[in-house]
C-alpha cells in the first residue's frame, strides 16, 4: 500500500512541539498497515522535525535554550536579514535538526520506542502555520 497527504499544523509559538497525537490523527490509513515506513518531510526550511522525548515538557525546553544559545538572533555576520533577525538562525536551526524523519509502522501504529514523540521545532517567533508531508508505504493488515 502508498498513501500520501499533507498535514496541516496551525501556527505555534517559537519554541518545541510535541506533534505526535496530530500526526497520528490525521493518518487513519495508519491502522490499515500492519508493516511498513511512515517518512515524514516538512515542507518549510525555518523549522524542523525531529523525534525526542514525549513526557517531559522540560527536554523542549532545554533542546530551545540550546538552539537559541547555539545560534542566536541578529549575528552580525549573517546577510540574509530581509525577513528579520529570526530568519537565518531559524535556517541554521533547521538544518542542524533537518526537515524529515522516516519512522517505522508495526500492526496499524508507530513503532515508537517508550519515551519518544514526534516534535516539530519552531524556529521562528512567527512562523506561520506549517505543512508535513506524509507518505505512507507498508503491508495491509490481513483480516483472518
Amino acid at each position: 500500500m502508498w498513501h500520501q497527504q499533507e498535514i496541516h499544523l496551525p501556527e505555534l509559538a517559537r519554541g518545541f512541539h510535541l506533534i505526535t497525537g496530530e500526526v497520528v490523527h490525521a493518518l487513519p490509513s495508519l491502522a490499515e498497515c500492519s508493516a511498513g515506513m511512515l517518512h515524514l518531510q516538512l515542507m518549510h526550511t525555518s523549522a524542523s522535525i525531529t523525534l525526542n522525548e514525549n513526557t517531559d515538557p522540560d527536554v523542549r525546553h532545554d533542546l530551545d535554550a540550546f538552539m537559541r544559545r547555539l545560534v542566536p538572533d541578529g549575528l552580525d555576520y549573517f546577510r540574509h536579514t530581509l525577513e528579520g533577525p529570526d530568519d537565518m538562525p531559524a535556517h541554521v536551526a533547521a538544518s542542524l535538526l533537518g526537515t524529515q524523519i522516516t519512522l517505522g509502522v508495526r500492526d496499524g501504529r508507530l513503532a515508537l520506542g517508550t519515551w519518544q514523540g514526534i516534535w516539530l521545532g519552531e524556529h521562528r517567533d512567527q512562523g506561520g502555520s506549517r505543512r508535513i508531508l506524509a507518505t505512507l508505504n507498508g503491508c495491509e493488515a490481513l483480516d483472518l
